[in-house]
């Protein structure tokens, strides 16, 4: 029991530790946008489709769902890359970096390498196309399930990088 608590406060320190950037710029724009601490629940596909008509299947954009608290969402879009961080190697093993949104919003990916290739050459200023799963935090979210599922019981997800496909 002892052990498990350990690797918890060190999962969640290592957590604190990559993802609250204290000089990074996107951390303080996203962190001016957050208008309410209110908390929402996950949207429906008729929800969705009630704020968002052409939006079906719980496919949304990222900057939606950040405005909605929306979490277990699928996302779809592109951003430049802001910060590259080292692979997270705790578990699956995944390629975190961020991206800032075309509405200034800041969004981490963390692409499992384990299931997917990872994005070789990838630095600051690249434009990633992306497709996945949204989390939604106030520092403006995470995006996971940028692969396939080996199981078939989560949809597919991919990130688009100069011109090749990662799934």
């Amino acid at each position: 029991m002892k052990k498990l608590m350990i690797i918890f406060l060190a999962l969640f320190a290592f957590y604190e530790y990559i993802y609250y950037i204290p000089n990074s710029s996107s951390y303080k724009s996203t962190v001016t946008n957050i208008e309410s601490s209110t908390t929402y629940s996950t949207p429906t596909d008729k929800q969705i489709a009630q704020t968002h008509p052409k939006v079906t299947h719980s496919k949304s954009s990222p900057t939606t769902a950040f405005k909605n608290h929306w979490s277990r969402v699928q996302v779809q879009g592109s951003g430049t890359v802001s910060h590259i961080f080292r692979d997270d190697t705790t578990g699956s093993r995944h390629q975190k970096f961020i991206l800032k949104l075309p509405s200034s919003q800041t969004l981490l990916v963390a692409h499992n390498i384990d299931l997917a290739p990872r994005l070789n050459g990838i630095s600051k200023g690249d434009t990633v196309q992306f497709y996945g799963q949204y989390e939604w935090n106030p520092k403006g979210g995470v995006l996971h399930w940028t692969h396939h599922d080996p199981k078939g019981r989560h949809k597919n997800g991919w990130l688009k990088y100069n011109g090749q496909t990662y799934q």
